[in-house]
């Protein structure tokens, strides 16, 4: 089981919510999740903690489809952040349409975090879901 410090979960689907937190719990250790409704209040989040020298999210699994601001939006604006720390962004959608796969690949290149790209329903969190955090002793 890997210790993480924080995971944020960015998703507007209170089931995929649910589903990812149960997943967590055999693999994950952690006691701050964090649950987000959109990317800009997760932004708002990501800003205000690096602002307050607070950990930032080891771990975000983020939604494409959102309103108010989407998972692409929010990806522009975390990579504004200039944030040193290591994250491991995991993308979910529920999307068939292949430009969502081909935009992910343009990030992937401009985007300095680990990008995983998983379709909904996700069934499984992998390990390397987790990025590469030490385990738990």
């Amino acid at each position: 089981m890997k210790k993480v410090n924080c995971i944020f979960i960015v998703d507007d689907d209170p089931i995929t919510v649910f589903g990812i937190k149960k997943m967590l719990k055999s693999v994950a250790s952690c006691d701050d999740i964090q649950i987000f409704q959109n990317g800009f209040e997760a932004y708002e989040a990501m800003k205000e903690r690096q602002e307050k020298g607070k950990a930032i999210p080891d771990v975000i699994f983020l939604d494409i489809n959102m309103p108010i601001m989407d998972g692409w939006d929010f990806l522009d604006e975390l990579i504004a952040l200039d944030i040193d720390e290591h994250i491991t962004i995991n993308m979910i959608t529920s999307s068939i349409d292949p430009l969502d796969y081909k935009k992910w690949n343009g990030f992937k290149d401009k985007c300095p975090y680990v990008l995983n790209f998983k379709n909904k329903p996700i069934f499984k969190i992998e390990s390397n879901d987790l990025g590469s955090i030490t385990a738990a002793s």
